[in-house]
């Protein structure tokens, strides 16, 4: 499929807060610049909506995180940390694919952050309803599978100055 990029189409942006904070800091031991990546998404098209998969921790310590990607526009869904048995888990894959099938009839462009290829299905399908699915991420960390299935795929690993604060 031909990438089409106007600034006529309505786009929606799902971030898996979690998958990029972790790739940010196990790559470049830095903190991702959610102002820089949304810009980079949208790409100049309408934001129709931008939602923040996030997950709380015990301490609860992300009301200034979370504040911030709010004045970014940003919306944002919480989920609080489960621990099993001393495991810890923590994950709004489901939650983000309902949300971005649900949205992708009123979009043009859906644009996954993530690179997660748990997401491949998600892709296809919302690819087989018309809408174009693009996703931006971290290269050395992103699934070859989601790369090759999305319409567009956009490397914030090839400028990570550009989308990191702090860090190496």
């Amino acid at each position: 499929m031909t990438v089409i990029k106007n600034k006529e189409q309505r786009v929606g942006v799902f971030i898996d807060t979690q998958n990029l904070y972790h790739s940010a800091r196990n790559l470049y031991n830095a903190r991702v610049n959610f102002g820089a990546v949304l810009k980079e998404a949208v790409a100049g098209r309408k934001l129709v909506r931008a939602v923040a998969y996030v997950i709380t921790s015990e301490a609860g310590d992300e009301k200034n995180f979370f504040e911030a990607l709010e004045k970014l526009g940003i919306e944002t869904k919480t989920k609080d940390l489960q621990v099993y048995g001393g495991f810890k888990k923590g994950d709004w894959d489901v939650g983000l694919a309902v949300d971005a099938i649900k949205f992708a009839p009123k979009l043009d462009a859906v644009v996954l952050v993530a690179g997660d290829g748990d997401y491949v299905p998600m892709v296809e399908y919302i690819q087989s309803m018309g809408t174009q699915v693009e996703a931006i991420s971290f290269g050395k960390s992103t699934s070859g599978k989601l790369r090759e299935s999305v319409d567009d795929f956009i490397d914030l690993s090839l400028n990570p100055r550009k989308y990191l604060m702090g860090g190496k």
